[in-house]
């Protein structure tokens, strides 16, 4: 009988994959950071934020499940939210039923600043990851989200 399971990594290749993870991620961001800001007056953050946030049923979550979705506390979501409610992108709103709920919901015109960012974080994925294809990625995105204990198919 054969043995079908992959071989556990070493402590030191699971550590040099981490750290190579880590330098990809920081890259990743100050390009996204550059290219959303200079095109959208968007930060890569804000850009993720309205994401989750246009995906979600009636486009709007609760504070707390988007600070979680962006694996942030809820003061790092209410600073993040605080300047794009500011300027219309996002809305807060009150549960109906519990006051100490609150939701956060994308505007008409987050949702319109969205379209036009999706289209250039499209291209600049496109150009970053080459000429990886679905194939190559499905499994590397299956393991970064079970780093980052999240259910298959949720980003």
């Amino acid at each position: 009988m054969t043995d079908h399971t992959s071989p556990q990594p070493d402590g030191g290749s699971a550590l040099d994959f981490c750290l190579r993870l880590a330098r990809a991620q920081a890259m990743l961001v100050r390009r996204f950071d550059s290219t959303l800001g200079n095109l959208h007056g968007l930060s890569f953050g804000d850009y993720q934020l309205l994401y989750h946030l246009q995906r979600a049923p009636g486009g709007r979550l609760r504070r707390i499940d988007l600070a979680e979705r962006l694996a942030l506390t809820a003061s790092g979501i209410t600073r993040s939210l605080m300047p794009l409610e500011k300027i219309g992108l996002v809305a807060r709103q009150a549960d109906a039923r519990d006051a100490r709920v609150g939701y956060a919901a994308i505007t008409a015109a987050g949702l319109a600043l969205l379209a036009h960012a999706n289209t250039t974080a499209q291209a600049l994925g496109q150009e970053l990851l080459g000429n990886a294809s679905a194939e190559q990625l499905a499994p590397l995105s299956l393991l970064l989200n079970g780093i980052a204990g999240n259910q298959p198919g949720q980003v």
